[in-house]
């Protein structure tokens, strides 16, 4: 009998579609919106060994679906550079959502939590960047990961509502041709 092996190195092409706003707000206002609706990760409230209890604390947490499991201020560490640019980068997630995918492929892990960033570009907007989720799990080739990209697609997409800034389409083009393919 055979056994199959896994290669010693795997390749895998993708697109993905990195999605940026204009937020319409200035850059401090945006930023504290942003971080009031997706709060700190509170390390302490997960502790449980019982993932119920950890669903629970979630769903408490994270009002809008996600938390910010990290951030960096890059305006404070690119200050020495001489450029004026304010930006900060984010680590946003849900770990129950996560879980759902890590339970099919622990490698899925490289894309959760979202990386997202804002920062004001030349003009002096305050932008929005995301890559979109659906397009970094379904490379995954796996449907039970496809299916959880394309519900944080939405789960994005209603929090850039809450934040009253646009909803690219493309959040919303996956759910429709999953519904397609389903048909």
């Amino acid at each position: 009998m055979k056994t199959m092996q896994t290669p010693p190195v795997e390749e895998v092409t993708r697109q993905v579609h990195r999605l940026t706003v204009d937020t319409g707000m200035p850059f401090p206002v945006f930023r504290e919106r942003y971080e009031r609706a997706v709060p700190p990760l509170d390390p302490g409230r997960y502790s449980a060994t019982d993932w119920d209890a950890v669903r629970r604390a979630v769903a408490e947490q994270a009002p809008h679906g996600f938390m910010i499991f990290w951030s960096l201020d890059n305006t404070a560490i690119m200050r020495g550079s001489g450029d004026g640019w304010r930006s900060v980068q984010y680590l946003m997630g849900n770990q129950t959502i996560a879980q759902r995918m890590f339970h099919h492929d622990p490698g899925v892990l490289l894309y959760a939590p979202l990386r997202t960033t804002i920062y004001e570009d030349a003009r002096g907007a305050t932008r929005f960047s995301i890559d979109r989720p659906s397009d970094q799990f379904a490379s995954f080739g796996d449907p039970g990961i496809a299916a959880v990209g394309v519900e944080l697609d939405r789960k994005v997409a209603a929090l850039l509502a809450h934040l009253e800034v646009p909803v690219p389409d493309l959040l919303l083009a996956a759910r429709s041709e999953e519904a397609r393919h389903e048909a």
